[in-house]
């Protein structure tokens, strides 16, 4: 196995996981570890991140368990004075109870729609990694879910995504969403002339560059990556309701 492929393996599998959420880092870790063990997994995760970590809001997800105010504040403090963050957090919990006296809906499907818009201001449950700058030739980013990048990615560069690729920005270089199977993913970009897209197993190199300056995005159609202007294909705009990506 690869470096990179080893790396990546452990940002996404290991005892401590990162991944940006909005404007915050989101930290979820085993707080059964000891604490060498996972200053030593921080480390490993924040030399990654370089000058994004800098000043960064950091949130640490200890999961379902409570009690953990004492490992957060000493986590806290190892992130600030070693890798300059501007502020440690615990992840907000927020538990419902069930109400006897509510009425459900008939249609499921209506249920998890009321769901997903009454449920989408808790930012923190995002699974969306959004970072900021270019993705410099040779460089390759990963993203468990979706991936957002305010910035270019440029040819020689590789983004990978699990979910949807979103770039605010060029795209010419090399574009992976979906991952491994999810062929109902896009790619996204503001100025879209990539080296090459793949989205689950279907790939599409040597997309000819549009002519004209519009956003554009690929998704797969028959078995074919097929790209089309966002704006008058409006595929999400057409849709009655709002959903949970």
């Amino acid at each position: 196995m690869k470096k990179d492929e080893q790396d990546n393996r452990s940002i996404q599998n290991g005892p401590v996981r990162l991944k940006g959420v909005g404007d915050s880092l989101c930290v979820t870790l085993d707080p059964a570890l000891p604490v060498d063990d996972l200053q030593k997994e921080l480390s490993f995760l924040f030399k990654r991140c370089a000058t994004l970590a800098v000043n960064a809001k950091v949130v640490l997800d200890t999961g379902e368990k409570e009690g953990y105010e004492e490992l957060i504040e000493v986590l806290g403090a190892f992130l600030k004075s070693t890798f300059g963050v501007g502020s440690v957090s615990a992840m907000l919990k927020k538990k419902r109870s069930p109400d006897p006296d509510e009425k459900r809906s008939p249609d499921p499907d209506e249920d998890i729609r009321k769901r997903d818009v009454e449920g989408s201001w808790h930012h923190y449950r995002s699974e969306v990694l959004m970072l900021m700058g270019r993705v410099r030739s040779g460089q390759k980013v990963t993203a468990e879910n979706h991936l957002l990048i305010l910035g270019d990615v440029n040819p020689g560069a590789e983004v990978w995504a699990g979910g949807d690729i979103l770039i605010m920005g060029s795209l010419r270089g090399t574009a992976v969403a979906g991952q491994p199977e999810n062929e109902n993913a896009i790619v996204l970009a503001l100025d879209f002339q990539p080296t090459q897209i793949q989205i689950g197993g279907i790939v599409g190199a040597g997309l000819p560059p549009s002519s004209k300056k519009q956003v554009e995005f690929a998704h797969v159609e028959n078995d074919t990556i097929v790209v089309e202007a966002y704006l008058e294909a409006n595929t999400f705009g057409r849709m009655p309701w709002l959903q949970v990506r």
